[in-house]
């Protein structure tokens, strides 16, 4: 329960220390991707260094994706039964060790454990920090928290190329030095988290409440509605199928995008991080637009739903135009339309995340660890062949095509299975 005190200080219906928590979990959400794009943002002169093929970088993330899968299994049940208080500052430790230590690979073969290690912490991210704002808001808040938390993605991925750009002159052993910043800085987090969470901020909700966090924002006297095992089933069956194709499209593009502009468009390593900064500002643009937009087209007498599909529709179209990008010669046309793409691509996953959310409440760990698994398997076992395709084809042409399209079959399978909970006339 909040106080009196946290209540009457409300920004756009959340308290201002549930905006703290959310910032903070932003913040968690920015440094994972950090130690994670680190790789991506330096793998040129990486593979350089250790002598890699393409096939051998996919194989990096082979390993990342395996590991994260297992990893989304365990913590996810230990975020239920453990809770996130405690749990989510120690895994932040964990990837950040890994991330400090993988600034002292020397071998393919260290790099392959450090990125499988990296995997394995960080998959406990999202299980901790879907239970975190679940039962810190309100159904109608969860969109606009959950873009904020997944807004940390982009930030760290625009933070990323500006610490290699200060930290990394060029040289062979330059790339390591931004793996240890990086992988150092998570200390600092850990000690904002103990000091501002509360225990009592995370209470689950004794009822299993899925619409409404325990009385943090939401109106308490509106009871949970009860969905049949069957509308269970089919709103699993979605988000599965949503949660594997937008999150194959925004990876695509997060691992493999900076090799692509270097090695089939001819741009340097210094402008494919500049453009790197732009690709992920238009990501976090497209994050914290969607999450806004949601709550204001809900305010103006939208049903929840309805503004979510929208919404998660119109992103969907945005990232088809790979379709345009993979046909285009290195121009300004083409990183046009990768900002678009940006856009589109980090904008379906606040959408995502409430949906998912809505599902339970006591076992919200081990259905974000589930799902993560499902996607980090799927994830892990194409980037080999995509390296070897790249490889073989001598373009990345084919994959960025494919990628894009992905996410309007996460929208038909919300079309056809997801059945929204009807509200009495006027409610939203």
């Amino acid at each position: 329960m909040t106080t009196s005190r946290d209540a009457t200080k409300t920004i756009a219906g959340m308290s201002i220390h549930a905006w703290s928590i959310c910032l903070l979990m932003l913040v968690a959400t920015m440094l994972n991707y950090m130690d994670r794009q680190a790789l991506a943002q330096q793998a040129t002169e990486i593979g350089e260094a250790l002598d890699l093929s393409n096939e051998d970088y996919g194989r990096l993330e082979f390993g990342f994706g395996l590991a994260f899968a297992i990893g989304g299994i365990a913590f996810g049940f230990a975020t239920d039964r453990l809770g996130p208080r405690w749990l989510y500052p120690g895994v932040l430790l964990g990837w950040s060790a890994v991330g400090f230590a993988t600034g002292s690979a020397r071998s393919y073969q260290d790099l392959f454990a450090c990125r499988v290690c990296l995997g394995f912490f960080e998959s406990g991210l999202w299980p901790c920090a879907l239970v975190t704002s679940q039962r810190l808001l309100s159904r109608e808040n969860r969109p606009l928290g959950n873009s904020l938390i997944q807004s940390g993605a982009s930030l760290g991925a625009i933070a990323t190329p500006f610490v290699v750009l200060l930290l990394a002159d060029g040289s062979s052993s330059s790339w390591r030095l931004p793996f240890r910043v990086i992988g150092a800085t998570g200390i600092l987090w850990v000690i904002a988290w103990l000091m501002i969470v509360r225990p009592r901020d995370l209470d689950l909700n004794p009822a299993g409440d899925t619409e409404l966090a325990p009385g943090h924002d939401g109106d308490p006297s509106e009871a949970a509605r009860a969905t049949p095992a069957s509308g269970v089933i089919r709103r699993i069956a979605a988000v599965i199928v949503v949660v594997i194709v937008i999150n194959l499209c925004f990876q695509y593009f997060r691992a493999w995008m900076p090799k692509m502009l270097r090695e089939q468009h001819g741009y340097s390593a210094r402008e494919v991080q500049y453009f790197s900064i732009a690709f992920y500002l238009a990501a976090d643009a497209g994050c914290l637009g969607v999450g806004f937009l949601v709550k204001s087209l809900v305010g103006r007498g939208w049903h929840l739903h309805s503004a979510r599909m929208g919404l998660f529709f119109i992103c969907a179209l945005m990232t088809g135009l790979s379709v345009v990008a993979a046909l285009m010669p290195a121009s300004w046309t083409l990183l046009g339309i990768l900002l678009v793409i940006a856009f589109g691509s980090l904008g379906q996953f606040p959408i995502y995340y409430a949906l998912t959310q809505e599902i339970t409440a006591k076992r919200m760990g081990n259905l974000s660890g589930l799902l993560g698994f499902v996607f980090w398997l799927v994830y892990a076992m194409v980037q080999t062949p995509i390296g070897r395709w790249i490889d073989h084809a001598g373009t990345y042409s084919h994959v960025t095509f494919i990628a894009g399209i992905l996410p309007m079959i996460g929208f038909l399978a919300l079309l056809g299975l997801w059945n929204p909970i009807r509200r009495p006339a006027g409610g939203t």
